[in-house]
């Protein structure tokens, strides 16, 4: 079964705009299955099989005699040096959405495009399931707390496979083979206790020193590692928000993982009730609500520039956007019991900087939204990157 993808519809748009698109994302997002159900009318060529690598890599201008135009080049990062004749293609051909690449292991590929292909390419990411796709594919459960702990993978509804064989087959298949083909790890086993303890600090301020000397390597290795896993879409740094304060503000990222199935079986979370009943609540449901920020802000390819704010005693607003000059404030509650004080991070926050202001809502676990004097209040399923 391919469930529509949000994407598409920008994708559609660029095509004619640029002679390449590229596709980043996890593995096992479903970009091969996307490309190849809704861009049918392409030719779909895998670079992974050895016979066509040869070719690519053998006969670069002969490869590409071939297949001439309206292709999709996956695991494109196979064969490096085709991005250089791939350049000098399209700028003689000049056919826009002559090309869409894609590949798995992102920094790779990011990297040969970034080199040859500057200017000619509109980047696009693919991550797991958002809300929107969940509902229209009938697999959004109303209670938040079964999709957190189940995640977001394709393969987990289309293919039916249980979250937990999922993600154990996900970590040693593709998240430990990512890192070997990027940096040397001699302890797997450690390694792993470092994923561990990231899951363990997912919706916290990330201190590498911190991190670094409960598992036992150096803070370079640290930073290194953290880097792979930003690289393979499996943790993302949100930034904070900096402006002229008066008081000092925190200048450390906060961590969170893109998908919080995997977060929950790091955690060893296994049903909807340990998410209500963990001491984590809290920064499981923020994680929740803003990786659902992060995938709508890529799959309708808003462009929206995001941040969280603190200052050093302890003021803090969660989530940040913008759309314009002024800032949209979000606060999230693991709770459907709203009260007042709730609001009280963003109406600190709004009286130091009354005229950035744009609008303030506070994202609970219920099913309700409320329209509040002081603020919106949005259930978990109606957040959006827009303004009403």
């Amino acid at each position: 079964m391919s469930t529509k993808r949000v994407l598409k519809i920008e994708m559609d748009i660029y095509k004619n705009k640029y002679p390449i698109l590229a596709l980043t994302g996890p593995r096992q997002s479903g970009k091969t299955t996307f490309l190849k159900s809704q861009f049918s009318d392409y030719e779909y060529v895998n670079l992974e099989n050895p016979d066509i690598r040869n070719y690519a890599i053998e006969d670069p201008n002969g490869f590409l005699k071939q297949y001439n135009k309206y292709v999709i080049f996956d695991e494109v990062q196979r064969v490096p040096h085709l991005f250089s004749y791939l350049q000098t293609k399209v700028d003689e051909d000049k056919v826009m959405g002559q090309y869409i690449l894609s590949g798995s292991q992102n920094f790779h590929l990011m990297q040969n495009i970034t080199q040859s292909l500057a200017g000619r390419v509109a980047l696009f990411k693919l991550l797991p399931f958002d809300i929107t796709e969940m509902e229209e594919a009938n697999w959004l459960n109303e209670d938040y707390a079964v999709n957190l702990q189940k995640g977001f993978y394709p393969a987990i509804y289309d293919r039916k496979i249980p979250s937990n064989v999922f993600y154990s087959n996900y970590i040693q298949t593709y998240v430990e083979r990512d890192l070997s083909e990027l940096i040397q790890v001699n302890d797997l086993k450690q390694f792993r206790n470092f994923l561990s303890l990231c899951a363990a600090r997912a919706g916290q301020l990330l201190n590498l020193n911190s991190l670094a000397n409960e598992c036992g390597i150096s803070q370079p290795t640290a930073k290194s590692w953290v880097s792979v896993l930003e690289s393979s879409y499996i943790v993302y740094q949100l930034q904070p928000y900096f402006s002229n304060f008066n008081k000092r503000i925190t200048k450390s990222s906060k961590l969170y993982f893109y998908d919080t199935g995997l977060l929950c079986f790091l955690l060893k979370i296994t049903d909807a009730d340990s998410v209500k009943l963990s001491s984590q609540k809290g920064n499981l449901f923020e994680n929740y609500v803003i990786s659902e920020f992060i995938k709508k802000n890529y799959h309708n390819n808003l462009l929206r520039d995001v941040w969280f704010w603190r200052d050093a005693v302890g003021h803090e607003v969660d989530f940040i956007w913008q759309k314009t000059e002024k800032l949209n404030l979000v606060e999230i509650k693991a709770t459907e019991t709203i009260m007042q004080d709730m609001f009280k991070g963003l109406t600190y926050f709004e009286k130091l900087k009354p005229e950035l202001i744009e609008s303030k809502t506070l994202v609970h676990t219920g099913l309700f939204d409320q329209k509040r004097t002081i603020g919106s209040v949005k259930s978990w399923k109606s957040i959006e990157l827009e303004n009403e």
